[in-house]
């Protein structure tokens, strides 16, 4: 035990260990101010119950010296009616102290619940390229359930029961102090296991966290569409169980270990308990025999050592599972105290009544390193590198003018998408500004950057619910005729009309259920329902047939009106109307000019258009 302690206090990790636990502790108390009256009200209950609780030995106590030796029936009829008083109101404190636990508990988790989501939300997409989705959403559930659990459990049982051992050990002196004494000479016997079973357990969890989030990202990433297609196309099922079962093999061992340690400190305790009990029946057997107290004495003792073992091993238990807990708060915190590189300014303003206005002035672009954007413990290559990468777009200088039609066009890779993404702040330039209006968009409220903008992407990403619920995601205050206008416009609306559940139809799994010409429409309807003063399509028509493209085009076209378009496309044949065309490459604007005068100017667009011509004869169900 002393070279234990010795060990301990000259073990530099264990020290910082200690303090990681109390900041852990001290940080989670903080957290239930909200709840200051519940918690307030659940110490009040702890402690009428704590003195409820201290008088029936007392009541034993008496019915053994003085009602049964003087023959009392008065006396005992009173103890037995006070011990059902006694007994209702135990109840009753029960369920209110129940009560106030589980306000403060799953205040405080739905609380922490909540910030999570929506921290992890406000991350830059890079955090979530880079992010296992299994290992997040291990974070958002098993770690938040092991700190409900901790929390609405532990937090009771430790108050309850510390309050408990006060108000009986205050009894226990007043009726005999050297008895006392002799009951808390085996109080270090309860530590030693609790401590060393406890950090084992703390270890087991921490692992289990760990396998849990890997079985989380393989399901995540087989039991969706795409995984699972690729899974069947390869034959890999066999595969597949081997590695998951290999996986929930390592959960099954930890969680035998974790139950094994579990008894065996429950089995340690109880014959620390026994120790104690087997001491208060010898000395006090042997002092009410010497006369030195009465046998009612004794009785009361006896229960009394039952109500204060108990709650040491429930103290003991609770030590431990708290140790365990830690290890999700320390997960959850690990994520909410990981700050976004993307943030709204304390002073951004609303971007009232917008134009359309953009103005790309020397804009400078390279992802960050990617330290900054994600968490080396929700990757599964190891710690995330500190360099950032290579410049992606240099020197971009562009304006558009208000409702002015503008493409951008180029080689795969030219950085024509992160042009588009930095207008809604997808992601922040790095060097230059971006301008919405004449204003810089980091001094733009993110909700009315995003209110103005309408993008639609080549995959587009429709939620597992129906239609018009995708849909009403643009506008949820949309009536079904605006919702009709918008698919109509986009050329959908007649299609919809002819499934057996219309706008109702349930699209599946990102959609899977809808053809990628009838997402695309689907998204298009549902940018055009927001009706913002931006619209940007980036490959939007790629999934159309030709006959599909060229209704789409027609729509888009009326739509477009009033509005600054900025789209991005591969088939040229869809741009050749455009007001500009801006062609990128290498990160730079190289040409830039209409249709006629680009083709005039016979270059890179020039080629590009030859190349897609060229194709186009050779192959007549190719466009360009």
């Amino acid at each position: 035990m002393h070279q234990t302690l010795m060990s301990f206090r000259h073990d530099p990790d264990a020290v910082k260990g200690k303090h990681l636990e109390r900041d852990l502790i001290r940080r989670v108390f903080g957290m239930t101010g909200p709840y200051r009256g519940a918690l307030i009200g659940f110490i009040i209950t702890v402690v009428l119950s704590a003195v409820v609780g201290v008088i029936p030995p007392l009541l034993f106590r008496s019915l053994l010296d003085n009602a049964v030796p003087n023959k009392n029936e008065g006396l005992v009829i009173g103890l037995a009616v006070a011990a059902v008083a006694l007994a209702i109101a135990s109840a009753g404190l029960s369920l209110v102290q129940r009560w106030y636990s589980a306000i403060v508990g799953e205040g405080l988790i739905y609380d922490m619940r909540v910030s999570l989501f929506d921290h992890v939300q406000r991350m830059p997409i890079a955090f979530f390229t880079r992010t296992q989705t299994g290992s997040l959403m291990s974070r958002l559930n098993n770690d938040v359930i092991g700190a409900q659990q901790a929390v609405t459990g532990t937090l009771g049982t430790v108050i309850s029961n510390v309050i408990t051992l006060v108000v009986t050990l205050s009894v226990m002196l007043a009726l005999e102090w050297r008895l006392t004494i002799l009951t808390l000479v085996v109080l270090p016997a309860f530590i030693i296991p609790a401590r060393r079973i406890g950090k084992r357990l703390q270890s087991a969890t921490r692992e289990s966290f760990v396998v849990n989030a890997s079985m989380n990202n393989t399901i995540a990433e087989r039991f969706n569409v795409a995984g699972a297609l690729v899974v069947k196309l390869f034959g890999a099922h066999d595969r597949e169980r081997d590695e998951f079962a290999s996986r929930a093999a390592r959960v099954r061992d930890i969680g035998i270990q974790t139950a094994m340690y579990s008894r065996v400190l429950f089995v340690a305790l109880g014959l620390v308990a026994a120790v104690g009990t087997a001491v208060v029946y010898y000395v006090g057997g042997h002092m009410a025999i010497v006369g030195t107290i009465s046998i009612g004495t004794v009785g009361a003792f006896v229960i009394y050592v039952g109500q204060i073992y108990q709650p040491l091993t429930q103290l003991t238990n609770a030590r431990v599972d708290v140790m365990t807990a830690l290890v999700s708060f320390e997960r959850v915190f690990e994520i909410l105290d990981f700050p976004s590189i993307v943030t709204e300014s304390p002073t951004a303003v609303t971007l009232e009544s917008p134009k359309g206005q953009i103005d790309f002035d020397h804009v400078w672009f390279r992802h960050p390193a990617p330290d900054l954007v994600s968490l080396a413990s929700l990757e599964d290559g190891g710690a995330p590198g500190s360099e950032p990468s290579e410049w992606i777009l240099q020197d971009i200088n562009l304006s558009i003018a208000p409702g002015e039609f503008v493409a951008l066009v180029g080689p795969s890779g030219a950085g024509k998408t992160t042009t588009a993404m930095l207008v809604p702040r997808v992601a922040d330039v790095v060097e230059g500004s971006l301008r919405i209006d004449g204003h810089d968009v980091r001094d733009l409220t993110m909700d009315s950057v995003h209110d103005a903008i309408g993008f639609v992407m080549q995959d587009p990403h429709l939620f597992h619910s129906s239609i018009r619920e995708n849909l009403r995601y643009a506008k949820p205050e949309a009536t079904d005729a605006e919702i009709e206008a918008a698919c109509r416009a986009a050329r959908i609306h007649d299609l919809i009309a002819t499934l057996p559940d219309g706008y109702s139809t349930v699209v599946g799994e990102r959609g899977y259920r809808m053809s990628g010409g009838e997402k695309q429409r689907i998204a298009i309807a549902r940018v055009l329902l927001k009706s913002p003063a931006v619209i940007i399509l980036d490959e939007a028509t790629s999934h159309l047939d030709s006959e599909s493209e060229l209704a789409i085009q027609r729509a888009l076209a009326e739509a477009l009106k009033g509005r600054t378009a900025l789209v991005i496309a591969h088939r040229l044949s869809t741009i050749v109307a455009a007001d500009r065309i801006v062609v990128v490459d290498g990160g730079r604007i190289v040409e830039q000019g209409t249709h006629d005068q680009l083709l005039n100017l016979g270059g890179l667009y020039a080629d590009l258009y030859r190349t897609q011509a060229d194709r186009a004869e050779e192959n007549p169900d190719f466009s360009i």
